[in-house]
């Protein structure tokens, strides 16, 4: 259930460590007790060759490829990286807030079909015109291309939280497409809870956690909103505790700048025990 949970995301905002530091502290996690709890290290693919020259000779890293360098620039950073750096996935925005994201999501499924094998998330803005990108990414599933949405779920700005029932809707679109998805930013903590120096109020990663799992089971948008509004531990623990053994239902995971945040969280609700 929590494998491969949180991704590496040191580099990115708010946590903005610099690179050498970011690779050092990968290598910890790649040998910690915790390690089966973390996805890939995730570069921005203007930071990869900076990237590849913090490595061993005989060192290999496994990387999600951030596109911040943009769509048309992706296939020549997928064919520059360095072999040592092993990109898993590719994740890029296809649109910005108030653009038609379908252009995007056609270059990206090209450069899929160009590469066998390697995942690909589309980064949708929660505006007018998801549904029919939703709708474009699961008919390129159905083709078989390892494409799948992602969604920003926090950040720098207020607007970038969606609320409750925004989330609970787009989950439940995922749902009815069968589509997985991936978020990223303000999912540090297991609650939902707002932050007292920002005033932003974050989604819980536990509540995302049982949100799609209800969803799974047939929920609909007002249960799954009632569950991520939640901010009771107990029930929340209660709902993922015995199926801590299972597969991980609908979400693939997030990218975090902290994952020692997520892991004492964890500890702390009972869900992982840390070892003697």
């Amino acid at each position: 259930m929590l494998a491969g949970l949180v991704d590496d995301a040191a580099v990115f905002p708010p946590g903005s460590a610099p690179l050498p530091a970011a690779v050092t502290g990968h290598r910890v996690y790649r040998a910690a007790w915790y390690a089966d709890l973390v996805g890939p290290l995730l570069l921005p693919a203007s930071a990869l060759t900076a990237a590849a020259d913090l490595l061993q000779p005989d060192e290999t890293v496994e990387i999600g490829l951030v596109g911040d360098t943009g769509l048309g620039a992706l296939p020549g950073a997928l064919d520059n990286a360095d072999p040592r750096l092993r990109v898993r996935q590719v994740e890029i925005p296809v649109a910005k807030r108030g653009e038609d994201p379908q252009p995007g999501l056609a270059t990206l499924t090209d450069a899929l079909r160009a590469r066998a094998g390697l995942l690909g998330y589309a980064e949708i803005p929660l505006a007018t015109g998801l549904l029919r990108a939703l709708d474009t990414v699961a008919a390129a599933r159905a083709g078989g291309l390892p494409v799948a949405p992602k969604f920003r779920t926090g950040g720098l700005a207020a607007e970038l939280f969606p609320t409750p029932v925004e989330l609970a809707a787009v989950i439940c679109a995922c749902r009815d497409r069968g589509l997985p998805f991936k978020l990223t930013a303000g999912l540090h903590n297991a609650l939902r809870h707002t932050d007292p120096e920002t005033g932003f109020t974050h989604h819980g990663f536990l509540n995302v956690l049982v949100a799609a799992a209800l969803a799974c089971r047939g929920g609909e948008v007002d249960e799954i909103a009632e569950v991520l509004a939640g901010t009771d531990p107990a029930p929340l623990a209660a709902a993922i505790n015995d199926h801590l053994g299972g597969e991980r239902p609908l979400w693939v995971g997030y990218g975090s700048c902290s994952v020692i945040e997520p892991l004492d969280d964890l500890i702390a609700l009972g869900l992982i025990e840390r070892p003697a």
